[in-house]
C-alpha cells in the first residue's frame, strides 16, 4: 500500500509539473535595433514610390529577421524600411521582395494579417501601454487600432480608433493577384501625422531632436499554392513572422523589445552621428526581468513575491555601485521601484506599465 501511495503521489506531482503554466519570456539577450531618423527637407508625395531626393538619401534599415531572431532560419525574402520626419509627421517606406503579390481582404479594419501584410507598431513614450498598430495588405486595405495594454496584461484593443490624417499608398513592382507571372516586390509608403497620435503619446509631439520612441515593423508571410488560377494558402501551414527588431518569441505585443527610433536634427544625407539607447534603458530592462519573474512566481504560487532572492533575481549594478529595488506587494498586485544615481526613479507594476517620475 505504501508503494502504491508513493507511486500515486509521484504521478500527481509529475502531472502538476507537466501542467504548470509558463509565462512567455523573450529568449534573446536584450538588444533592440536602432534607427536614426533624419529630417525631410520638403513634404513628400505619398504615392508608393521613393523617387524623391530625400528618400534616396534616407538610410535603409537592416534587413528583417525572423521574429525569434537567430533562433529560427533567416527570411527567404528580403524586407527593409526607411524613415523620415518633419514637424508635421513621420514618413515610412517599406520594400518587400515578393515573387507572387496577392491580397484578398477589402474591408477596412479586417484582420489584415490573414493576408500577407506589413505592420507598424509605435509606442511614443515607451511604457508598453497605450500604443498604436497599423496593418496594410497589397490592396491597400488598412487595419488601424489602439491598444491600451498588451495581450499579456489583460489587453483592451480599440478597434474603432482611426489614425486621422494618415496617408498611404501601395507600390507594385509586378501585378496583383496574377499567378501567371513573376513579380519583384511590393512597397508601402505612409505618412503618420503627429496629430493622429499626440493625444495619447504622453511625450512631446512633435518630438524634439534627440528624442526617441519605440517602434517595430512586422511582415506576415503565408505560403501559397496556385489552384484554378488563384493564390490559395497552403492548408495547416503557419505563417512566417519577419520583423525589423527581433522579439525573441512569437509575439509582437512585447513593446519593450521593439526598436529605438531616434529623431535626428539634420536633413537627409547630412548626419553621420549614430545614436544609442541611454543607460537608463538597461535599468528599465532590469525591472522588466523582475516583472517576468513575478508573473512566473504568480503562476507557480498564486501570489507575488517581495523578495529578490525568492524570485532568483540579482540586485542592480551600475557604475560599480549596487542598488536594491523596493518590492511592494498585495494579494493581487505589486509595485517595484528602482532608485539609482544618474537615473530618474523607475517603477513597474503588475500590469506591466514601466514608467518614471
Amino acid at each position: 500500500m505504501k508503494t502504491v501511495s508513493c507511486l500515486i503521489l509521484a504521478g500527481c506531482l509529475l502531472g502538476s509539473l507537466l501542467c504548470a503554466e509558463t509565462f512567455p519570456v523573450p529568449q534573446l539577450p536584450f538588444g533592440p535595433r536602432v534607427y536614426n531618423c533624419q529630417q525631410s527637407t520638403l513634404p513628400l508625395k505619398i504615392d508608393g514610390r521613393d523617387t524623391e531626393t530625400d528618400w534616396a538619401q534616407a538610410t535603409w534599415s537592416e534587413y528583417f529577421t525572423d521574429i525569434e531572431g537567430d533562433l529560427k532560419p533567416a527570411p527567404y525574402l528580403n524586407t527593409r524600411v526607411k524613415m523620415l520626419w518633419d514637424q508635421t509627421g513621420l514618413y515610412i517606406f517599406a520594400r518587400m521582395e515578393e515573387p507572387h503579390i496577392w491580397a484578398k481582404l477589402l474591408q477596412h479594419d479586417s484582420v489584415i494579417f490573414q493576408d500577407n501584410d506589413f505592420e507598424v507598431f509605435l509606442d511614443p513614450n515607451g511604457d508598453t501601454h497605450e500604443y498604436f498598430e497599423l496593418e496594410l495588405n497589397a490592396l491597400g486595405t488598412l487595419w488601424d487600432l489602439f491598444l491600451i495594454k498588451p495581450y499579456r496584461d489583460a489587453h483592451s484593443s480599440l478597434n474603432g480608433w482611426e489614425a486621422k490624417g494618415l496617408r498611404y499608398a501601395i507600390g507594385l513592382e509586378g501585378t496583383l493577384n496574377d499567378p501567371s507571372d513573376t513579380d519583384q516586390a511590393w512597397c508601402v509608403e505612409l505618412f503618420m501625422p503627429w496629430s493622429a497620435v499626440s493625444e495619447m503619446a504622453h511625450t512631446p509631439c512633435p518630438p524634439q531632436p534627440g528624442d526617441y520612441w519605440r517602434i517595430n515593423f512586422s511582415r506576415v508571410q503565408w505560403e501559397t499554392d496556385i489552384v484554378a488560377g488563384e493564390y490559395v494558402k497552403v492548408p495547416d501551414k503557419p505563417e512566417f513572422n519577419w520583423v525589423w527588431s527581433p522579439q525573441g518569441l512569437v509575439a509582437m505585443h512585447y513593446p519593450e523589445r521593439w526598436g529605438y527610433l531616434f529623431f535626428v536634427s539634420g536633413t537627409s544625407g547630412s548626419v553621420s552621428m549614430t545614436h544609442y539607447p541611454p543607460q537608463v534603458e538597461n535599468a528599465r530592462e532590469y525591472l522588466r526581468q523582475i516583472y517576468y519573474a513575478q508573473k512566473q512566481f504568480w503562476l507557480d504560487h498564486g501570489r507575488y513575491s517581495d523578495s529578490l532572492a525568492e524570485l532568483g533575481m540579482p540586485i542592480f549594478s551600475f557604475n560599480a555601485k549596487s542598488y536594491t529595488p523596493r518590492l511592494e506587494t498585495t494579494s493581487r498586485s505589486f509595485l517595484i521601484t528602482l532608485q539609482a544615481e544618474g537615473f530618474p526613479d523607475l517603477y513597474i507594476t503588475e500590469d506591466g506599465r514601466l514608467f518614471s517620475n
